[in-house]
This record gives C-alpha cells, sequence and structure tokens, in this order.
C-alpha cells in the first residue's frame, strides 16, 4: 500500500507543470508578504490592529495551497464534476444575492456565510465557467464539427445547441451586471469572447462582442452613479480622482529602490490591501521590484499559453487558453486602474491582493488546469 501512495505521489510530481506550480506558490508567499505591509495600513485605518487582515488571510492561504495540491492530483472526470458542483453552487448563491445580499460599499455582490464569511458568488464560480465553457465548445465540436458558430443545427432547439449554454450564461450575467459590478459583468464577457475565438468563432462575430461590452457600458453610464462619476472622472480629471490620485502619487513615491518603513503615502491609500495592492508594494519595493512583479506574473500567463499550445486535445486546449485569458484580462484591469489607464473597477490582483473568493478560485482554476494538462501530456 506504502508503495503504491508513493509511486502516486512520484508520478504526480514528475508529470505535473512544476514551474507553473512554483510559480502560483511564489506568487502566494508574495501576497503573504504584501499583506502583512499594505495590509497592516488598511487595518490602522479602520481602527484594528496591524495584523488584522493577515491573521484574517492565513486560513485562506492555507486552504487555497490544499485546494491547489489536491485539485492538481485529479483526474479529467473529477475535474469536471466539481466544475459542475462549483458552477450549480455559483449560481444558487447568485440567486441568494438577489433575496438576501450582503452589501458591502454599496454593492450586493457577497452572500455571507455563517455570519463571519463573505463569499463572492461571481469570483468562486470562475474556475467552473472556464471547464464547462471549455468541456461544451468541446463537445459542440464533437457533435456538430468544425463550423460550430454558422451550422444551423447547432442553433436548434435542444439539449446539446448554443441555446442552453447561452440562456444560462446571460441570467448569470444579468445578475452579476446587477449587484452592480461592471468589472466582473465585462470580465465574464471578455473571457467568453477569448474561448469563443479560441474555438474557432469568425471575425465577423467580433464587432457583435464589443457592441455588447459597450451597451453594458453605456447602460452603467446611465444608471449606475459610481460608474458615471468614475467615466467622467477618468476622462476629464474632475470630480471623485482620490483614489487613482493616490495611487500615482504612492509609485512616485517609490521610486527605483522604494521607500520601505518610510512609505507614507500608501497609508491614505484606499483599498492598498486589496484593489490598489501593485501601487502599495511599488512604494515599499520600488519601480524595479514592482517591474519584476509584472514579469513573473507574465511568466504565469506564459506557462498558460504554452500548455494551451501543446495540448493534444481540444477541451485541454480550449481551459487552458480560457484560464490564460481570465488570468491576463483581469491582470490588465488591475494594473490599468492602479496606473490610472483605466477607470476603477475593484477587482483584485489575482493570487496577490486580499480576498478568500478570488485566492481560492484561482487555486482551484490553477489545480484544474495543471490536473487535465497533466492528463493530456501522459496518459
Amino acid at each position: 500500500m506504502l508503495r503504491t501512495e508513493e509511486s502516486k505521489l512520484t508520478s504526480w510530481y514528475f508529470e505535473i507543470d512544476r514551474k507553473l506550480l512554483v510559480y502560483v506558490l511564489v506568487l502566494i508567499g508574495l501576497s503573504v508578504i504584501c499583506m502583512i505591509s499594505a495590509g497592516s495600513v488598511a487595518a490602522e485605518r479602520i481602527g484594528e490592529s496591524w495584523n488584522y487582515y493577515i491573521v484574517k488571510a492565513i486560513p485562506f492561504y492555507i486552504l487555497g495551497i490544499i485546494t491547489l495540491l489536491g485539485a492538481s492530483m485529479l483526474n479529467t472526470k473529477w475535474v469536471l464534476r466539481i466544475s459542475w458542483l462549483n458552477v450549480a453552487v455559483g449560481l444558487l448563491l447568485l440567486l441568494v444575492t438577489l433575496i438576501a445580499p450582503h452589501t458591502i460599499k454599496g454593492s450586493d455582490r457577497f452572500v455571507s456565510l455563517f455570519g463571519f464569511a463573505n463569499i463572492m458568488p461571481a469570483d468562486i464560480m470562475k474556475p467552473g465557467f472556464i471547464i464547462l465553457t471549455a468541456w461544451f465548445l468541446a463537445k459542440m465540436h464533437d457533435t456538430f464539427g468544425d463550423n460550430i458558430f454558422l451550422n444551423r443545427a447547432a442553433w436548434k432547439l435542444r439539449w446539446m445547441s448554443w441555446w442552453p449554454y447561452l440562456i444560462t450564461f446571460l441570467i448569470a450575467l444579468a445578475i452579476i451586471f446587477s449587484h452592480p459590478d461592471l468589472g466582473t459583468s465585462i470580465l465574464y464577457l471578455a473571457v467568453l469572447g477569448a474561448m469563443f475565438l479560441i474555438a474557432g468563432m469568425p471575425l465577423f462575430f467580433i464587432p457583435a462582442m464589443i457592441v455588447a461590452g459597450l451597451g453594458l457600458l453605456t447602460v452603467a453610464f446611465f444608471t449606475m452613479s459610481h460608474v458615471h462619476n468614475r467615466i467622467i472622472a477618468f476622462f476629464t480629471g474632475t470630480g471623485d480622482t482620490y483614489q487613482v490620485t493616490q495611487s500615482i502619487q504612492s509609485i512616485q513615491n517609490g521610486g527605483l529602490f522604494g521607500q520601505g518603513d518610510s512609505s507614507f503615502v500608501k497609508q491614505s491609500l484606499p483599498d492598498a490591501h486589496t484593489d490598489f495592492i501593485f501601487a502599495a508594494i511599488a512604494e515599499d519595493a520600488g519601480a524595479i521590484l514592482a517591474c519584476g512583479l509584472i514579469v513573473f506574473l507574465l511568466l504565469v500567463l506564459r506557462r498558460l499559453v504554452v500548455n494551451a499550445t501543446n495540448a493534444r486535445d481540444k477541451f485541454v486546449f480550449y481551459a487552458t487558453g480560457g484560464a490564460a485569458a481570465l488570468f491576463g484580462t483581469q491582470v490588465c484591469i488591475n494594473m490599468m486602474s492602479t496606473l490610472n489607464l483605466f477607470a476603477p473597477k475593484g477587482m483584485t490582483l489575482p493570487f496577490i491582493s486580499y480576498g478568500g473568493s478570488s485566492l481560492l478560485s484561482f487555486c482551484l482554476l490553477f489545480g484544474f488546469i495543471m490536473a487535465i494538462v497533466r492528463e493530456d501530456k501522459w496518459k
């Protein structure tokens, strides 16, 4: 029995994408360091002790690492089963946000579990969304051939067709948008568009996807005051620009080598431990190390792209490409918001920012990706 267990563990070690695994673990380690620094000033701002956020985050770091390693040892069947459960729970919790939401900063995007954990359903269902979308696209190709977007049979009302998937997606998107949560809505739409392109969507569909995104933005601009104010502030430089102004000043104050314990701008930087954590890192460690973090994030993205291009199975290709699209898009939105190249969207920096839902969802997704890549490569 012992030899069998050792053999399975040894096989997992040699078959897993060890570079990607190490990259993710390093990012989690960096997050702990950043949380001690940026989290301390955020905690003191609300009257808590300096270690308030790191103490709250430690259980999620431990659970995240366990989730990452455990998911990476699964086979494809179990990845799909857990993904179905993940999406089912996520959709159920999305419905709960319509009935009994837990409101934070004016957004009804959270659900409070047992009074001590605030869960964001749109975050926790990202792994299942990527995996099941990839499975759906692969099944559509098996059923209707390569031309799944223009094949009339694929648009007939049946179980394996576009309608069940698109209706479910649009309902979930409408709930997320109503929270209000424009950033996550655009993220989901962008990732879906990227996965459709990977699956062979004709290029003339792209304007329709862009129009859909602009439609969401337009509706949000006229119906959501905070979106209206942020867009006006971004384009005119007037109004409430306090967040991005502090973010830019924090980065500038860091210089090339950082201020370390002498950092002071981040003390008045809103959400220094979440949305604007990159600015806090830049002030503490300096532009050189901050750019090093960007390079490291690009290395993670590169590993996902390499795994996608080397995939033999369409499902693995779509899933890994979707994970790359999600990771890359979320990193870009967070960085661009921090650097005032994009209106603030309240989006975390993957694996780095404080947030249990975000950390666990990315750990689960990357564990899934490493599991199906390992099986596709070695089995």
